[in-house]
């Protein structure tokens, strides 16, 4: 028999107001809930489905409820309030009172148009409820336990379906990959219990009255504990006497971070005192952060803000004091005063040694190659030493032909035949290979130049317009061949004008021009012998005993 308590209040303190629905009013109820007084209770706006897997969630649709007490009654919606609470798309009742039942009507834009459920909320007595089972349960960690459904305890005058058990919105089931969880004779087993098992459970059975089909619904607030903590509070920071430098005028935080064991019920209570004191005519500007760790307890962050450090400050001990069910624990934070001196010494040294290192670095930058120079001068081995070569570099130029008579070409012969050996071979006393010089005629000429670059141990490429351009060209490829046969061959590229390659180059030349260093010749500076261009030219060449 249907047993509505139909009463004109709704839950105390819900915000409700009136509104009309046409499209609703011949829809007829589709769902019909029971629930027990005075307990939390869950709605959700979900159609019929015998396999639904969930029974609450917390979707981003926006669900509008509206409820009734009778039929002729306006509708009323409804809003958050003291024991109403509207999450993804379930109404809760935290709890559920008499005044609750009624017909409540949900709708999801453009999935759920219209849904109404009847709710009938009855106390216990009326219920027929005995031996009912707590609705908060505290299940031991590691230990064996189980869950009992309390609303099974009720209606026993009624036949009624196997229990469906919901953890957090979520069917639960047997899996083989939790086989310690087992559902047996309506209740859950749990051996052992772990962490995770903690939740908000659901338990529904269905029952039949007077031919209307009810879910039955009741929840149980699982917490899942330890055995109490038999210690007093841990400090983790201060830990004993700790003495702290503060600055006189500036502001200063005082930290205490103090360990916890685990309490079902805490007592714990952190604060700072002034020379172990707690005085009322002064309060200490202190906050609390809270950070919990489970079942391995809390750890408290209470922190103590001096607006300016004062005298008296810095004769006071400060003393953090805890406590919990157990016992209680100090640690003590003496200021002392902070040296000026000591800081300005160490910012001046600071920037002293950073002008310094700045100081090197821009010399270092500046005249690096001469340090290099005269680093391979004193400690580093001749490298021509027993390599078998006759000539330290061969030099390839562009040749002057009867024909030509550009005073480019002239100075660039010079260069190569005049100015190269004077510095090279004079100053530095390296031994050039100058093919006219230095190679009798009657040879083939490709045959000389590669038996001449492979006695040399570099090979100086004077580039120009004219080279890129003329037979010389030949050289260099020579000498890049010869350099991949030979690693001690290496190649000295001197950019004696600015040139455009042209597009029928060999890859092999295309390739050396692109990643090979290029020494640039300036004639209007670099041909004084203190010039960075031969020091470069120095650099470059190998590194032996010179005259």
């Amino acid at each position: 028999m249907l047993t509505l308590c139909w009463i004109l209040a709704f839950v105390s303190g819900a915000e409700v107001r009136e509104i009309s629905l046409p499209g609703c009013s011949h829809v007829e109820p589709q769902i019909w809930y029971r629930a027990i007084s005075d307990e939390e209770f869950v709605l959700q706006c979900a159609l019929p489905d015998r396999d639904a897997t969930h029974i609450y969630n917390n979707s981003l649709h926006k669900v509008k409820w509206f409820w009734h007490q009778k039929d002729k009654e306006p509708l009323k919606a409804i809003k958050k309030s003291s024991n109403l609470a509207l999450q993804g798309d379930a109404l809760w009742f935290k709890p559920v009172r008499d005044s609750a039942s009624g017909v409540y009507i949900c709708m999801i834009r453009e999935r759920i148009p219209c849904l109404k459920i009847v709710l009938e909320v009855q106390t216990k007595k009326a219920a027929k409820c005995s031996g009912y089972d707590p609705n908060m349960l505290y299940l031991l960690a590691s230990n064996g336990n189980s869950i009992a459904c309390p609303g099974t305890k009720c209606y026993s005058h009624i036949k009624k379906s196997d229990v469906k058990w919901y953890k957090d919105g979520h069917q639960v089931k047997c899996s083989k990959s939790r086989q310690s969880r087992k559902l047996k004779h309506n209740e859950i087993y749990l051996n052992p219990t772990y962490n995770e098992d903690a939740g908000i459970y659901a338990c529904d059975y269905t029952l039949y009255d007077n031919t209307t089909k009810w879910t039955m619904r009741t929840l149980v607030t699982v917490e899942v504990i330890t055995k109490p903590t038999i210690n007093p509070p841990n400090f983790l920071y201060p830990n004993g006497v700790v003495i702290l430098e503060a600055e006189l005028g500036k502001p200063l935080e005082l930290e205490c971070r103090v360990q916890f064991g685990f309490e079902r019920v805490s007592l714990m209570r952190v604060t700072w005192k002034r020379n172990n004191k707690e005085n009322i005519n002064e309060k200490l500007n202190q906050e609390t952060s809270f950070y919990s760790k489970g079942l391995k307890g809390h750890t408290l962050l209470h922190v103590a803000k001096l607006k300016e450090v004062t005298e008296r400050d810095l004769r006071s001990n400060f003393t953090c004091f805890a406590e919990n069910s157990v016992g209680n624990a100090t640690a003590v934070i003496q200021l002392k005063r902070k040296q000026r001196v000591f800081l300005l010494y160490v910012l001046c040294s600071a920037i002293s040694t950073l002008f310094a290192f700045l100081l090197c670095t821009a010399f270092i930058y500046q005249h690096w190659i001469e340090i290099v120079l005269m680093y391979r001068s004193y400690l580093v081995h001749n490298e021509t030493t027993g390599d078998g070569k006759e000539f330290d570099a061969f030099v390839s130029y562009a040749k002057l032909d009867s024909s030509e008579s550009d005073s480019t070409l002239i100075s660039e012969e010079k260069f190569a035949l005049e100015l190269l050996p004077d510095m090279l071979e004079n100053k530095y006393g390296y031994k050039l290979c100058i093919l006219e010089r230095d190679i009798l005629p009657g040879g083939a000429y490709t045959d000389e130049v590669v038996t001449a670059i492979k006695q040399s141990r570099r090979a100086i490429i004077i580039l120009s317009p004219a080279y890129i351009s003329g037979p010389s060209l030949f050289e260099l490829q020579a000498a890049v061949n010869c350099a991949l046969e030979d690693k001690k061959i290496k190649l000295v590229l001197i950019k004696f004008q600015a040139f455009q390659e042209p597009e029928t180059l060999p890859p092999v030349v295309k390739k050396a021009l692109r990643i090979l260093p290029v020494i640039t010749w300036k004639s209007s500076i670099s041909a004084a012998p203190n010039k960075k261009f031969w020091k470069y030219m120095h650099y470059h060449m190998p590194v032996k005993t010179t005259k």
